[in-house]
């Protein structure tokens, strides 16, 4: 029986979700799978080579564990493993670079630009939303709609900066509107789009305690949206996904204004699989299990694994 090794845990500000994540993956692929569960704690001894495994499931989410530094690991490592290479992992993990490339294939997205925390106003006013380039989860996402919230915004931005250097943050036009997402799965040759989410918050911004912690986040799977508009956000997810070589899974988003134009606002190269995490939510509504979702990604790394060999 195949041995799948599922790693959880890391240093980033989505080390919880990042256990979530692991412990639904690993049961859902004990039907099919020997599977041996790992956390990782202290990255500076981290040694793939001492960990038992045929294949690789990185359960991981944040910019070491989802935005490169892992995956050169997995890479030197050898065994195949589920999600994007280095490159497409770094790519996608940079916000403002994503940005640039959705501009090149004239996809629309919200102005935007590095956030420095000596101004006291920056180059996009209010309503902005202020965010680390490097992050997901919506960790540390700020919705500023007026001088006030921006103010407060800025300081405790700066404030974690100075404890952590290694962070940045970005501004970005905030866009009002309808929260869409797609989920993308297949290999590097062949993405296919999953149906679209929608994500209607009660407390109207989609932070990190709306994806988590609250109970009232309202999802709608196949969403009833203006003619062409689903089709117009899946082809720019699967264009943008494409382009920057993503493969075996993503998740999309974008915000659809009042005048039924999407703006991309990120893709996840290794998003959640906690119980409401949005790219499981849309393989049930082409009737994939959860177990089923999990497994088949396993089989594309281990497809890959045999075709390169």
């Amino acid at each position: 029986m195949t041995r799948v090794l599922v790693l959880g845990g890391g240093p980033d500000a989505e080390r919880e979700i990042s256990l979530q994540s692991a412990r639904a993956v690993a049961h859902a692929l004990q039907a099919n799978f020997q599977v041996i569960k790992h956390t990782i704690d202290c990255v500076d001894d981290f040694d793939l080579h001492t960990l038992e495994g045929d294949v690789i499931f990185p359960a991981m989410h944040g910019f070491w564990g989802e935005g490169g530094p892992l995956q050169d690991a997995l890479e030197a490592d050898g065994r195949p493993y589920v999600g994007s290479g280095p490159h497409a992992a770094r790519w996608c993990m940079d916000k403002i670079a994503t940005k640039l490339t959705a501009l090149s294939l004239d996809i629309p997205t919200p102005p935007s630009c590095l956030f420095d925390p000596r101004d006291r106003i920056g180059p996009i006013e209010p309503p902005l939303v202020l965010k680390p380039t490097h992050d997901g989860s919506s960790v540390g996402l700020h919705v500023c709609r007026d001088l006030e919230t921006w103010n407060n915004a800025r300081l405790r931005a700066r404030d974690d900066i100075c404890a952590h250097p290694q962070r940045s943050y970005m501004l970005e036009r905030f866009i009002p509107g309808r929260e869409l997402t797609v989920g993308l799965l297949g290999d590097e040759n062949h993405l296919t789009a999953l149906p679209l989410v929608e994500i209607a918050p009660a407390g109207g911004v989609y932070d990190y305690d709306a994806k988590y912690a609250r109970t009232d986040t309202a999802y709608t799977i196949s969403p009833i949206l203006p003619s062409g508009v689903a089709e117009q956000i899946t082809q720019a997810a699967l264009a943008l996904a494409t382009h920057i070589g993503v493969r075996d899974l993503a998740r999309v988003d974008f915000v659809l204004d009042a005048d039924n134009t999407p703006w991309l606002l990120e893709i996840n190269t290794m998003p959640g699989f906690t119980s409401t995490s949005l790219l499981p939510k849309a393989a049930r509504g082409i009737g994939m299990s959860f177990e089923d979702l999990c497994a088949r990604l396993v089989e594309l790394a281990l497809r890959r694994a045999r075709r390169t060999s």
